[in-house]
C-alpha cells in the first residue's frame, strides 16, 4: 500500500500488551524479518512482533475498501481473538502521515515460534496427539462459555446452514471450470442440500440443546501454535459475525478438514474424537462429515480467490478441497438399506457386517416381531406358515415398526440397515416412500444362496437362540410367495462373505 514505509506507527498499547503470558514457553527462538500475505491481509514479522494490515479489497463476502471498514475490523479482530489468545493479541496501532492523521490501522501481535505451528509439527511427522487433545478440551470449554442468543440459534438450524451453503456456491459460480470442476460443484450442491432437507429434526435438537454459539469460525492448522503451557488458536473469523455463529461441531470440523488437507485425515478424526469427549450432546458421524465438507468448500473458495490473485498452487488446492468436500458428503449421506431374501441366505450376517462398516443402525424384523409380542428375542415361537406370531397382521405390525424407527433414525442423520425378508412388494414401496420423505438414498439388496448352503445354515441355527424361527419348510413356502424384486441387487452369499460385502459396497456406492 503506497506510503506505508514513510508513515509513522503510533501504538496504543493496552494492559494486555504488558502481560506477556507464556507465549515464549517453547524456548529461545530467533525471530527473522518476514512478510506473509493472505487473500485479505499482509502480515509483517519484525523481531518478536507481528503486524497485520488489511488489504483494501472487496471479495464479495468481505469489503475492506474503506479506511473506516479496515479500522473497525482491526478492532473487532483484536476483541474476538482475545477470547482464546489474550496474551497474543496486543493492540491496534495507527499508521499516520506526517501531520498525525490516521491513514491505516495495524493489528499488533506477539510473534509465535514457527516451529510450534501445528501444521509444521504435523508435516514434520511429530506426534501431536497430546496437543490435539489439549486443543479439543480448550475449544469445548470455549464453546461452553461462548455467547448464545436466539439470533445465533437461527444460524444453527438447517435453514441457517443452508443459506451459508448457498452463499458459498453463489460465490463459487464464477470459478466453475477454472479452476473448479463444475460436476464436482454440482454434486456437492445436490448432496449438501439433500442432507439439509431431511435433517431438520437433527439440527433443531442441537439448537435446543444449546450447541450453537459464537465460535472461532476459521480454525486451521496454520493458525494454531502448540506451546508447552497449552495451545494458542489465532485468527478467528472477524469480518462477519453470522459466519462465526456455528454449531460447536462445525467449528471443530474446520480443523479436521484442514488436517486432511495437509495429508493427515487420521489426525482430523482423532481431533473430533477428542472434541466429542469434552463437548456435550450426542455424536452424529454424518453431521461431522457434512461439516467437514462445508468447511472444505469454504477453503476451496478462498483458494479460488487466491488463484485469481495470481498465487501459485491455488488452482490445484481449490480442486483438491472440492474433492474432499464431495468425499465427505458421500460418506455422510444417510441411507436406508434393505437387506432381504429367504431364510438361510445369510442376510442377517451381511446386514450386521454392513452396519459395522457404515456405522449404521441395524434393525432386524425377527427381533422386532418378538418385541412387539412381548417376547425375548431368543424365545422360540415356531409356528406353521402364516400362523402364530407370523400371522399377516403381526407381520404388518413388524414392518410398520421397522419403518417408524427408521424414520426417526434417518431424520437425525443415521444410516439404517433393515434386515427382513422383504418378500412383499407393498413394504418395499413403503420403504422407498420413507426414504424419499426423509431425503435419504435407498439401496435394496436381495441375498441368494444355493439351496444346499441355505438348508445347512438353517440346520446349524437350530437351538442357538437365534431370533428367527424359520425352518426349511417355512423357507420353501416363503419362496413360493416371494414377489419379484427387480429393483434389488442380487448378492450371492453362498461363497465368500468378503465378496458379498464388496458387491454390496458397490451397490451402495452407486445409489
Amino acid at each position: 500500500m503506497p506510503g506505508f514505509l514513510q508513515a509513522e506507527i503510533v501504538p496504543h498499547m493496552t494492559a494486555a500488551a504488558e502481560h506477556p503470558g507464556d507465549v515464549r514457553s517453547a524456548g529461545p527462538v530467533a525471530f527473522n524479518p518476514e512478510v506473509r500475505e493472505t487473500h485479505c491481509a499482509v502480515v509483517f514479522f519484525l523481531g518478536d512482533r507481528a503486524y497485520k494490515v488489511k488489504k483494501p479489497v472487496n471479495l464479495g463476502f468481505l469489503d475492506f475498501t474503506t479506511a473506516e471498514a479496515r479500522r473497525a475490523v482491526c478492532h473487532r479482530e483484536l476483541e474476538l481473538n482475545r477470547r482464546l489468545a489474550p496474551d497474543v493479541y496486543l493492540d491496534v496501532a495507527e499508521l499516520t502521515d506526517g501531520s498525525g492523521v490516521p491513514r491505516e490501522w495495524i493489528l499488533v501481535m506477539r510473534r509465535m515460534p514457527q516451529d510450534r505451528r501445528l501444521s509444521t509439527l504435523v508435516e514434520n511427522g511429530i506426534n501431536v496427539n497430546n496437543e490435539l487433545r489439549a486443543l479439543a478440551k480448550m475449544l469445548a470449554a470455549f464453546h461452553a462459555k461462548a455467547i448464545r442468543s436466539q439470533e445465533i440459534d437461527q444460524a444453527g438450524t438447517a435453514r441457517g446452514l443452508g443459506r451459508r451453503w448457498s452463499n458459498n456456491f453463489d460465490e463459487l459460480r464464477s470459478f466453475r471450470g477454472d479452476p473448479i470442476d463444475p460436476s464436482m460443484l454440482d454434486e456437492a450442491a445436490e448432496r449438501s442440500m439433500r442432507y439439509l432437507r431431511g435433517r431438520n429434526t437433527l439440527f433443531d435438537s442441537r439448537v435446543q440443546r444449546g450447541l450453537t454459539c459464537d465460535g472461532h469460525g476459521d480454525l486451521i492448522a496454520d493458525d494454531i501454535f502448540c506451546l508447552t503451557d497449552g495451545p494458542r488458536a489465532l485468527d478467528c473469523l472477524e469480518f462477519d459475525d453470522h459466519l462465526r455463529w456455528v454449531d460447536g461441531v462445525d467449528d471443530a470440523a474446520f480443523l479436521a478438514m484442514d488436517l486432511e488437507r495437509i495429508g493427515a485425515p487420521g489426525l482430523g478424526t482423532l481431533f473430533l474424537d477428542f472434541y466429542s469427549e469434552f463437548a456435550p450432546g450426542p455424536r452424529t458421524l454424518s453431521l461431522e462429515h457434512h461439516y467437514i465438507a462445508y468447511r472444505a468448500v469454504v477453503r476451496a473458495k478462498v483458494a479460488a480467490l487466491r488463484f485469481r490473485q495470481g498465487v501459485d498452487g491455488q488452482a490445484d488446492l481449490a480442486r483438491a478441497l472440492t474433492g474432499i468436500a464431495v468425499t465427505h458428503l458421500r460418506a455422510g449421506e444417510p441411507r436406508l438399506i434393505l437387506v432381504g431374501g429367504l431364510p438361510g441366505t445369510g442376510k442377517s450376517t451381511l446386514a450386521g457386517r454392513l452396519a459395522d462398516e457404515l456405522h449404521a443402525v441395524v434393525l432386524r424384523s425377527d427381533r422386532i416381531r418378538k418385541e412387539n409380542q412381548h417376547l425375548a428375542p431368543e424365545s422360540p415361537a415356531a409356528a406353521d406358515w402364516l400362523t402364530g406370531i407370523y400371522r399377516p397382521e403381526t407381520t404388518a405390525e413388524t414392518y410398520g415398526t421397522l419403518l417408524h424407527r427408521s424414520r426417526e433414525l434417518l431424520c437425525v442423520g443415521e444410516t439404517v440397515v433393515l434386515d427382513a425378508s422383504w418378500r412383499d412388494e407393498q413394504w418395499r414401496c413403503k420403504a422407498r416412500q420413507l426414504a424419499s420423505e426423509c431425503s435419504s438414498l435407498i439401496t435394496e439388496l436381495r441375498c441368494e444362496a444355493p439351496a444346499p448352503v441355505a438348508v445347512e445354515r438353517l440346520r446349524r441355527r437350530i437351538g442357538t437362540g437365534d431370533p428367527s424361527d424359520a425352518d426349511i419348510a417355512i423357507a420353501r413356502q416363503m419362496a413360493q410367495s416371494f414377489a419379484a424384486w427387480p429393483e434389488s441387487v442380487t448378492i450371492d452369499t453362498g461363497a465368500s462373505l468378503e465378496r458379498s460385502i464388496e458387491k454390496s459396497r458397490t451397490a451402495i456406492g452407486s445409489s
